[in-house]
């Protein structure tokens, strides 16, 4: 099946939010069982320990060959074959990406312990677009445009005002989590995920069922180190506690099914996350907003949250933070700009070194040489038309191998399911 790639993004990136909805409800139950919501180290602890278990339990039964094809590979991802071990080149931004993870769930699983309200915690986390715009922006050593600073103020204050509760309460403390500790490695992460992703191990695209099975492994390693480093030097004994309740026959089913919802909706992430950037799918990521309402009624209904604020004006506000969000994330996805870019070098310039100064161009994103009319195709990608065109084409006049280019704007894209 053929689809045009801007809706395949979509379609996995929504869907992965509807899951991370119901996994940030299942999570608020989890997280208020006594064991849990009284060390949320344990429960960080407890979720990547069991996480390791059923990941690859559900791994071993996608690698199941059906036709010639593995399970995962009709249902999941195109790219996956079957459960494999680590490729070398991937070990460093597997590390960095489990290191990320693991310090992002122990302030994630703060909050859960704190606020059981799934609507509250996935306000928080939309603040990660502004981390991210600021990394890209470091990266291309470019200063913001007008357009992403209006986006960014407006998603910041449509964080805060949706974070306030169904019961017209306001904490302190989960938001400053948000701010210095789960956004901030989420961004990085994040990047890292995407890494993998468009990396090609044996020369075939890396596929992203594998990048989730081994960065709970590393998740799992990091969480066991901080938590032995944490219990030496406090006394304290959350890595006990936290094995001790994992292995508890009820604890282990709830962690299992939390876990084991996880890893769909974090495959379908990173397989969104090889189409476009990760500040473009955390974007389209803002509709877990939306879908985390009928889960806390649903929450509510079965008694594990407050009751609903009778204040219209409290939750005047807080559909006024959400409307805020969207608007100023959809802004984010609108003003990406993609573009082809068909170049001929001069006689007796090295290819080679001619494409490493392309790759050296911020915002280009695949560098073709090809054998024709052209010497190289380059794929380019930047927020703004105007100011992107005028950053890479100055570039491009720097090199002194390049003969004439000319630049042809993406309209559509399509992609194969």
């Amino acid at each position: 099946m053929i689809i045009r790639k801007k809706y395949l993004i979509y379609i996995l990136a929504i869907a992965s939010s509807f899951i991370a909805a119901a996994v940030t409800a299942l999570d608020s139950y989890v997280g208020a069982q006594s064991p849990f919501i009284k060390d949320p180290w344990a429960f960080a602890f407890g979720l990547f320990f069991v996480g390791a278990i059923i990941t690859i339990l559900i791994i071993l039964m996608l690698s199941i060959p059906i036709h010639g094809k593995s399970i995962g590979s009709k249902i999941l991802d195109p790219s996956f074959k079957r459960i494999r071990f680590i490729h070398k080149k991937e070990l460093t931004n597997h590390l960095i990406a489990g290191l990320m993870n693991a310090v992002n769930t122990v302030g994630y699983c703060a909050i859960v312990s704190q606020v059981q309200d799934p609507s509250v915690i996935l306000s928080f986390s939309q603040i990660v677009i502004l981390y991210l715009l600021l990394m890209e922006s470091i990266t291309e050593k470019d200063v913001p445009t007008l357009v992403e600073v209006q986006s960014s103020v407006i998603v910041t204050f449509g964080a805060i005002l949706a974070s306030i509760s169904l019961t017209g309460g306001f904490q302190f403390m989960p938001i400053l989590l948000v701010f210095i500790v789960v956004n901030p490695t989420w961004a990085v992460f994040s990047i890292y995920q995407r890494k993998l992703k468009i990396m090609k191990i044996r020369n075939r695209p890396n596929d992203s069922i594998n990048i989730r099975f081994w960065n709970v492994v590393f998740t799992l390693f990091f969480t066991t180190i901080i938590l032995f480093i944490k219990d030496i030097f406090s006394s304290s004994n959350h890595l006990i506690s936290g094995l001790t309740s994992s292995i508890h026959p009820y604890y282990f089913l709830l962690l299992a099914t939390t876990m084991g919802t996880t890893f769909f909706a974090y495959v379908l992430y990173i397989r969104a996350l090889g189409l476009g950037k990760a500040s473009v799918n955390n974007a389209i990521r803002a509709s877990t907003i939306i879908f985390a309402i009928p889960f806390s009624i649903l929450l509510l209904k079965l008694g594990y949250i407050t009751e609903f604020s009778t204040d219209p004006v409290m939750l005047l506000i807080k559909i006024i933070g959400m409307i805020l969000i969207i608007l100023g994330i959809v802004s984010f996805a609108l003003t990406i700009i993609k573009a082809y870019i068909f170049i001929s070098i001069k006689p007796g310039y090295s290819s080679r070194e001619t494409m490493k100064s392309l790759w050296a161009i911020r915002g280009v994103t695949h560098v073709t040489v090809t054998a024709g009319r052209y010497d190289f195709i380059v794929k380019v990608s930047t927020r703004t038309l105007m100011k992107g065109y005028e950053r890479i084409i100055r570039k491009l006049d720097e090199i002194d191998a390049i003969k004439k280019y000319h630049w042809e704007s993406v309209l559509k894209e399509w992609e194969k399911i």
